[in-house]
């Protein structure tokens, strides 16, 4: 079962930083951090610094062992102080040319998801499933529950990816895909929508 992570130990906090920043380590999100065996302890701590921002904002979402996680933003509630409190600790704890280089990109595929940005609806963070657990069912858990969560309060479910074989998931569990925006360095951001109403 899925529910809100209300409390974590800082041994269990760092085992989840650590194994979101694993998955991500070959995201296409960091493409143009070099290779991921040179982008790897950079990833490490920029996802670390993320679910941090997730956890403490009150958006982090798991399965009682914590292999299974979401992050679920409503639009409506986005909390401020965290967010700065993320930034300000990826522009001080992460190499210059690394920032630059993901704000380039950001700036780029930014507006994929203009479409909906604009009204209340709940946001997919992350989601990620440790690798030993992967081929279990857990990600389709995790999404069907986003998609209740979203069908409970009436508003569109956004899921962004970089990557191809995630985006196709997505549309297999009844996500719709609107837009993509190819970056300059050849990566590719696929912008999904679940606009299902809870029965």
């Amino acid at each position: 079962m899925i529910r809100r992570v209300e409390s974590l130990s800082p041994e269990q906090l760092e085992r989840v930083k650590r194994s979101v920043g694993e998955a991500f380590v070959s995201n296409e999100l960091f493409h143009n951090w070099g290779t991921a065996a040179e982008r790897r302890e950079d990833v490490l701590k920029y996802m670390s610094i993320y679910v941090d921002y997730v956890w403490r904002a009150g958006e982090l979402y798991a399965n009682e062992e914590l292999t299974a996680l979401i992050g679920l933003e409503d639009s409506g509630r986005a909390p401020v102080l965290p967010r700065i409190h993320m930034i300000l600790r990826l522009i001080t704890d992460l190499p210059f040319r690394r920032v630059r280089s993901f704000l380039h990109f950001a700036r780029q595929v930014g507006g994929s998801n203009a479409r909906y940005a604009k009204r209340r609806h709940l946001d997919a963070l992350l989601v990620c499933v440790d690798k030993d657990r992967q081929g279990k069912g857990l990600a389709s858990e995790l999404v069907r529950f986003a998609q209740g969560e979203a069908g409970r309060l009436g508003v569109p479910l956004l899921f962004d990816t970089d990557v191809r074989a995630y985006a196709e998931m997505y549309q297999h569990l009844g996500c719709t895909l609107y837009n993509t925006v190819t970056a300059d360095n050849g990566v590719t951001r696929f912008s999904l929508c679940y606009e299902g109403t809870e029965s």
